[in-house]
């Protein structure tokens, strides 16, 4: 009687485990491989990030040369591997920005629009686009197109960057002798700022705008 209960007990366990065992195994194997497979690709996105940041960084070494001026070869070469590797990246697109800043200071304007543009079509985050779009409105107005550049600004920015876009808005309104428009778009820039950081340049500009009146 025990031999055939124990018999009994292994043949319900043998049928539980072909109908269950395979299938639990199956979702043990799947937790296995969602965990330690979260746990890779964590660690792959840290030495990725870590990778960029060691690019960004070597990009930003070329300013330091014997001549004082960047190595431009070594500033594309490098770039171009923060775009081949980690493109849409903030790290790659912070890149972007330098090397505009370098091609501005080397005379190549045009250069800078690209990079910059590139960044404004499609900006990892909020920060990266507002500073690619009142860095290239800056360039636009350098080359004369001046209107073009206004229509970059136009709307509002996130407020930490409204005072910014307003002053930029300001001076180009100034450049197409256009001072109603360029005195309200300095007001409004005023107003985004505290009394003592409006009190400085920006009063200044209000107040030059104000004597022309006179």
């Amino acid at each position: 009687m025990t031999s055939r209960t124990e018999e009994e007990e292994l043949a319900m366990i043998r049928d539980w485990w072909q109908r269950n065992g395979k299938p639990l195994m199956t979702g043990v194997t799947l937790a296995l491989i969602l965990v330690f497979g979260w746990k890779g690709w964590e660690n792959y996105q840290a030495n990725q990030a870590e990778t960029a940041s060691m690019l960004y960084q070597q990009l930003l070494d070329t300013v330091i040369t014997d001549s004082g001026q960047p190595d431009m070869s070594l500033v594309a070469a490098i770039a171009g591997n923060l775009q081949k590797d980690f493109a849409g990246s903030q790290y790659a697109q912070y890149g972007s920005l330098f090397v505009a800043k370098v091609a501005i200071d080397a005379g190549k304007p045009e250069e800078a629009v690209i990079q910059l543009q590139a960044v404004l079509d499609k900006p990892a985050d909020d920060t990266l686009e507002e500073l690619a779009r009142q860095r290239l409105a800056r360039v636009q107005a350098a080359l004369g197109k001046v209107e073009e550049a206004l229509k970059l600004l136009e709307g509002n920015a996130a407020p930490a960057f409204q005072a910014g876009r307003e002053e930029l808005k300001g001076d180009l309104l100034v450049q197409l002798d256009r001072p109603e428009e360029a005195r309200a778009a300095y007001q409004k820039a005023k107003l985004a700022l505290s009394d003592e950081a409006a009190a400085g340049g920006l009063q200044m500009k209000l107040d030059d705008l104000a004597q022309k009146d006179e």
